[in-house]
């Protein structure tokens, strides 16, 4: 190493300036002595109340050790330099690892008194070599006195969740507020009409039932369902039970709902309903080969408001030909591949050809009866029937109707009779006479009182709670 110093620019800091001697000449950067100082080459002399000497090499002279360039205040590479130790060794308060250090970073290495990533170094401990007041493993380091801002530790690694949350907790019910329903109907509707809808009392217990038999009756179906309405005595209401029932479905319902005439003696059950063609069950059989879509069999059909679709009997007094048992079943083969329901009103009959297709058929039966005793006298005939020709399963599948049923009329004991089809029969429903149905016009049910209406609701309900049982009988 030399002595010379070479400074590229004049430089008027203190730490230049040497020590006088005693003959007051100043010692000169480049180790000369003034006149009256001391030889060059001098070893320094340290003075007792000033610092101890950083880690000076004995073998470089000089107030400032230069090695392998020049060097001063700032640090440089390739050597040792000033008072900040470099490369290599262990050094002063500060350790730093295979790089420079000083105030301020160069290249080739982290430095500063804040570490950086790249290189150990700083007031903190790291991997790589022992130093400082304080030794940690690498992994962490510890605070000594006041230090720079401090770098925020990596988030723990967390396990992952067992399991995972469904959508459950993210359905309607559970994230909106539940509403009571406006009442529709009684004097709480029209406490909520005269306060402008701010009065919400909810729902009366009759509207609850209304809504609990709505629901009953949108049952899912799979498949077609077919239902044979008997009766051995005529005149007490099959047709039109046939019509208001079909009425109440198809307007309840989404999916198709038709209702055949199988009367052999022109039945009147297209008189129910808005007459929209004069074809009959015979036309559709006729030109059955050539009806492949809904379109096709919707113009054999007529429909009233409520969506019910009929297909007429023959009215034709001169055809002598009477539905046997294989137009029967041709005609149901054809439909059940475009309606859901199927209701057959039948004659009144049960030894009629066309009867044992729609008892091999059917998914249920309802026996209608009046409030009459001659009446629930034919009805009960009509069980026994079924239950001696092989028909007992679907007697215990089928639903009793003991229709049109004047309050406080008569002596019949109704109670005792609905006992008596109970015991017998799956259920047992009660119609209330109603001026509209005793018409004997075309059906409407906006035009029924609420008490039948309601009871239509129970019936089709009773009827649509088979619905679920019916996969496992498909034939």
């Amino acid at each position: 190493m030399t002595g010379r110093y070479e400074e590229p620019e004049p430089r008027h800091d203190a730490t230049w300036q040497s020590t006088v001697g005693a003959g007051g000449n100043a010692q000169q950067p480049n180790g000369t002595a003034g006149p009256g100082g001391h030889a060059s080459h001098a070893e320094q002399q340290a003075d007792p109340a000033a610092p101890a000497p950083l880690y000076v090499d004995p073998s470089v002279s000089g107030p400032y050790q230069l090695g392998g360039g020049p060097s001063g205040p700032y640090q440089v590479g390739g050597g040792t330099s000033g008072p900040y130790q470099v490369s290599g060794g262990s050094s002063g308060p500060y350790q730093v690892g295979g790089g420079y250090s000083g105030p301020h970073q160069v290249s080739g290495g982290p430095s500063g008194p804040h570490s950086v990533g790249g290189g150990p170094s700083g007031p903190y401990q790291v991997a790589g070599g022992a130093s400082g007041p304080h030794r940690v493993d690498g992994s962490q380091y510890v605070e000594s006195g006041p230090s720079g801002p401090q770098q925020a530790q990596p988030y723990p690694h967390q396990a992952p969740q067992q399991g995972r949350q469904g959508n459950q907790e993210l359905s309607s019910a559970q994230l909106l507020r539940q509403q009571k329903r406006p009442p529709q109907s009684g004097w709480r509707r029209a406490v909520y009409v005269a306060t402008g809808h701010l009065v919400n009392l909810g729902e009366s217990p009759a509207d609850l039932r209304r809504r609990d038999l709505i629901a009953r009756i949108n049952q899912p179906l799979r498949g077609c369902y077919r239902i044979a309405m008997l009766s051995l005595k005529g005149g007490v209401g099959k047709t039109t039970t046939t019509a208001s029932l079909g009425a109440t479905f198809a307007s309840l319902r989404g999916d198709r709902v038709i209702a055949v005439d199988a009367n052999p003696d022109r039945g009147t059950l297209a008189q129910k309903i808005p007459l929209e063609t004069t074809a009959t069950v015979r036309h559709l059989l006729r030109d059955a080969k050539r009806i492949t879509r809904y379109s096709d069999v919707r113009a054999y059909t007529s429909q009233g408001p409520s969506r019910l679709e009929v297909l007429a009997s023959e009215q034709d007094p001169a055809v002598s030909e009477a539905f046997s048992e294989d137009d029967y079943r041709r005609t149901v083969a054809l439909l059940e591949h475009f309606y859901n329901i199927v209701l057959t009103d039948c004659g009144t009959g049960l030894m009629h050809s066309a009867m044992k297709g729609v008892l091999d058929l059917a998914d249920s039966l309802i026996i209608v009866s009046s409030g009459s005793v001659d009446g629930a006298r034919s009805a009960s005939a009509t069980v026994d029937w079924l239950d001696a020709h092989g028909y007992r399963d679907l007697v215990s599948r089928s639903v009793a109707v003991i229709n049109s049923v004047r309050p406080r009329s008569g002596k019949v004991n109704l109670d005792r009779l609905a006992e008596h089809f109970a015991a017998r029969c799956r259920a047992v429903c009660r119609v209330p006479f109603d001026p509209h149905l005793e018409e004997g016009a075309e059906i409407e049910l906006d035009r029924l009182a609420p008490a039948t209406r309601l009871a239509l609701l129970e019936l089709a309900a009773t009827v649509a709670d088979d619905f679920p049982n019916d996969t496992g009988r498909r034939r």
